[in-house]
């Protein structure tokens, strides 16, 4: 079974999606070797996929196709002719705003989230415009549409007008190689020296976009916890800089504790699971999420978590998290205290957490993924 798998929209591996392409790329590789893999990939990308090297073909593509709407414009007209003459039996594209028109060749998307519908000014006009309106017609064009959670699935149902009967649901994994509790001091001394992180810190993992993560509200709640505790805590914040990065670095910078805010940037893989295990408190304030992997790959680490249950994190988190109210910051704030105080209160997260962890699998979701394959195929 060829396989062509977009993955020009993966900003260099610095978003969900990427990260849900390089696990299902792993992941495919691992559980269904007989599933090959053609993957486009941006040329500046390449190295990326290093780990796949071999394993799956590489279809280079031109760096001018990075911005979105080149890149739109290149799934729609490129991408089918290509797959065409390659003898792809199938194209997966993981992403609803990358789904193609053309029926060359059988067509299924992975729909993470429908975030612009739930959360005003997420983007600009021509992108909100694309993504509610075109979007819409395209997605009734695929021959099987993979929704990522129950709530997803709710909303594809709701705003696209697909059925959920009509859809395959795929929940995302992690990989428990890798976010595991390993030694939480042996973490907390490697991150002293590369980070200078040497006191406690609540930790937040989100490429830096506002509002719709929210962090000015937890840098208020933030604030609220340091001057009612008169503590040594840090908040640390690890991501990428996105829409309205400006304002949360500006907010940061004229607080009282602009000292105890610290901002890592986008962190790699090999440093993650150590960031999580070195932080005594995970916490997930976003104001909406299709699915939202940090939560999940924190607690498989024993780290306790607060999170919100905006979108599907209700579900992902189910009882195993502290959750708030991301609109108010006063709720925020109670939370992060009753986590820095209460030992019981963690340790009983910790093994909520570390359960609920073990419902995520990567290798579970390629083995379903590739069953989505063949059906669509007939096979």
């Amino acid at each position: 079974m060829k396989v062509g798998l977009s993955t020009t929209m993966i900003q260099g591996g610095k978003g969900g999606i990427g990260q849900y392409v390089f696990a299902l790329t792993r992941a495919m590789i691992a559980e269904r070797p007989d599933v090959k893999l053609h993957l486009f990939v941006l040329r500046d990308d390449i190295p990326l996929f290093n780990f796949a090297d071999g394993q799956v073909e590489i279809i280079p593509v031109d760096e001018k196709y990075r911005s979105p709407i080149k890149n739109i414009l290149f799934h729609q007209f490129t991408v089918p002719k290509e797959a065409k003459r390659l003898g792809l039996d199938l194209l997966h594209v993981p992403s609803y705003r990358r789904m193609i028109w053309s029926q060359a060749v059988p067509t299924v998307a992975t729909i993470h989230d429908l975030a612009p519908f739930h959360v005003k000014g997420k983007y600009d006009f021509a992108r909100m415009f694309y993504g509610k309106v075109v979007v819409k017609l395209i997605a009734r064009r695929q021959q099987k549409v993979i929704s990522i959670s129950q709530n997803t699935a709710a909303d594809i149902e709701r705003f696209f007008g697909i059925p959920k009967k009509a859809q395959k649901l795929v929940l995302n994994g992690i990989d428990h190689s890798r976010f595991n509790v390993g030694e939480p001091s042996t973490a907390r001394a490697l991150l002293g020296k590369t980070h200078g992180l040497l006191r406690p810190f609540f930790l937040y993992i989100s490429r830096l976009e506002h509002p719709a993560k929210n962090h000015v509200r937890l840098i208020e709640a933030f604030e609220n916890f340091k001057r009612e505790n008169d503590n040594r805590w840090m908040l640390v914040f690890g991501g990428g800089e996105w829409h309205g990065a400006d304002v949360i670095h500006a907010r940061a910078a004229e607080s009282e504790f602009s000292e105890d805010i610290k901002f890592l940037g986008f962190v790699g893989d090999d440093e993650l699971p150590d960031l999580y295990r070195a932080s005594r408190a995970f916490v997930y304030p976003s104001l909406f999420e299709g699915f939202g992997l940090p939560p999940v790959e924190a607690m498989a680490c024993g780290t306790p978590v607060i999170s919100s249950r905006a979108g599907s994190l209700d579900e992902v988190v189910g009882d195993a998290a502290a959750t708030i109210d991301p609109f108010k910051v006063g709720d925020i704030t109670t939370k992060l205290t009753h986590i820095a105080t209460s030992q019981e209160a963690r340790q009983t997260l910790i093994d909520k957490g570390l359960e609920n962890a073990q419902r995520f699998d990567w290798a579970e979701n390629a083995r379903a993924v590739a069953k989505v394959y063949e059906e669509v195929l007939g096979r």
